[in-house]
């Protein structure tokens, strides 16, 4: 892949809001300008890979920035039913979030917000320089174009999934007065969000080569366009888009589903957008940025999924943390014979694997280890315990994070056959393929599909940044938490912070 070395200096320089360290060597700064940097397509491409690297943040680990802890953890799926704040080893933050006690002032929804918008800032900046003097080919300027709406537009969702009235943010703003922004409605974010990724599928190529392997393609935008209809509840939109891709799309699903998490296996057919982390210097890396450490902090361009995931506290074995747990009611979803069971969690009777500076380590794992008696392997187990796909020192890891498979995709086309008044046989293959290929059996007939469709959802992409976003989109919070839930948890706060700085042109989420 690419070497992005010399694209940090130029756009840590430009001012991309407060994300660079000032113990980068950022020489020579006096001759770098928007004018003079955003010339070549190298230079146009660093500055995409910027956007890209964002996304990196919403799990990184830093002393140096909001002091992050994997918050994008705690948000999506420690505040949900498949996974607890381990009661022994978690920080407090993560305790509370697992007790529904969500507060504006918290790092998370600040962490976030500050990379989901630093994100867009990155995009927008690309756009903005694209009719400027430069070296580009219209070619070149489609395609950039079209790869920065394609962030833009994956920013902003994620931001309405999260804050559900967030601003839309589609120019530079200069004025350092103007920088606030209102809520949008979520008519406009809709309209906004599904504008860009048209565009996107309009411009970008079908697949990149393999020097670029993780770029947002053509059919990744369908992906998404067909996704974001789902929660807009435009069926026939969503039956439109998601058939194509099932129907025409360069996707399948893996004949193994331990395939989708393996490191030796990333970017694979299944996937249809994932999260790209280097390798021990992270120089193989299109999108590092070092946006959550210096320079000299090689580890976090990768991801310290086992630090905070695998088993931790006194005596256990590895010497991570521990933090987050597999709940006993996630294991109690899956039907009996379910082969996906291993490659989710560990549980009394299994063989554990962890790996600490001095390689891989390999016991029974014992249930005591965590407060649930269960901790998670996914993205774990023998295959991935290894020195390639770990930095020197253990905690770090280069495993790509898969968000976005073809399994999802076919359990959202079911979906919106189901809800759209499509063809039900069509939507029943859809969830019985995802069930097959785990080794379970077809639906009974008469089945509720839409039932089906739930339940495969969650048990398919447990532990991926799905199931709490679905609870909410589906209106179920008082079905699955009961008397502890609130109408409130159907978004986050908009950070305290965020609230003060607009001098109250931001308004803050009921409840909050």
């Amino acid at each position: 892949m690419k070497k992005i070395s010399q694209f940090i200096v130029a756009v840590c320089s430009l001012g991309v809001l407060f994300s660079c360290s000032d113990q980068l060597d950022l020489q020579p700064l006096d001759r770098l300008t928007t004018d003079t940097f955003y010339k070549t397509r190298a230079d146009f491409d660093g500055a995409i890979f910027a956007s890209y690297s964002s996304i990196q943040d919403f799990w990184g680990t830093s002393t140096e920035t909001l002091s992050e802890r994997g918050e994008f953890w705690k948000i999506s799926l420690v505040i949900s039913d498949d996974v607890a704040a381990d009661a022994v080893n978690s920080d407090q933050i993560s305790r509370d979030i697992d007790a529904f006690q969500v507060r504006a002032s918290d790092i998370p929804y600040a962490a976030a917000y500050t990379q989901i918008y630093e994100g867009i800032y990155r995009a927008n900046i690309v756009l903005d320089r694209l009719d400027a003097d430069n070296d580009l080919t219209d070619e070149d300027k489609t395609i950039l174009a079209a790869e920065a709406k394609f962030l833009r537009a994956w920013f902003h969702f994620q931001a309405m999934k999260l804050f559900g009235t967030p601003p839309l943010a589609l120019e530079i703003i200069s004025g350092i007065n103007e920088q606030a922004l209102p809520n949008a409605s979520r008519d406009d974010l809709f309209a906004a969000i599904l504008s860009d990724f048209v565009d996107a599928e309009a411009g970008l190529p079908d697949a990149w080569d393999s020097g670029n392997t993780g770029r947002a393609t053509s059919w990744a935008a369908t992906s998404y366009i067909g996704k974001v209809n789902v929660w807009k509840e435009d069926w026939p939109a969503a039956i439109t888009a998601l058939g194509n891709v099932v129907d025409n799309g360069p996707y399948m699903l893996m004949p193994n589903y331990d395939d989708n998490f393996n490191f030796d296996t990333e970017n694979n057919a299944e996937s249809i957008f994932e999260i790209q982390f280097g390798g021990p210097f992270s120089d193989d890396n299109i999108w590092v940025f070092d946006d959550t450490h210096s320079e000299d902090f090689k580890a976090s361009q990768g991801i310290a999924r086992s630090y905070y995931w695998d088993a931790g506290g006194n005596g256990v074995p590895g010497g991570k943390n521990g933090w987050f747990a597999p709940t006993q009611d996630l294991l109690s979803a899956y039907e009996a014979g379910d082969e996906r069971v291993p490659y989710v969690v560990y549980q009394e009777g299994d063989t554990y694997y962890t790996y600490d500076g001095g390689g891989q380590i390999e016991l029974p794992y014992d249930p005591s280890w965590s407060s649930t008696a269960l901790t998670s392997s996914k993205y774990q187990g023998a295959h991935n315990t290894v020195s390639g796909n770990r930095s020197p020192n253990g905690q770090s890891e280069f495993n790509n994070e898969r968000w976005f498979r073809f399994a999802e995709l076919k359990l959202l086309y079911a979906e919106a056959l189901i809800e759209g008044g499509g063809d039900l046989g069509i939507a029943e293959q859809q969830i019985n393929d995802v069930r097959n290929r785990a080794g379970l059996d077809d639906l009974e007939a008469g089945a509720d599909l839409l039932a089906a469709m739930r339940q495969e959802k969650r048990v398919e992409l447990a532990m991926e940044p799905h199931r709490w976003f679905d609870i909410t989109r589906w209106g179920i919070g008082s079905q699955v938490f009961g008397s502890n839930w609130n109408d409130r948890l159907n978004v986050f706060p908009f950070p305290l912070t965020e609230i003060e700085r607009s001098n109250g042109l931001l308004q803050q989420n009921p409840g909050y």
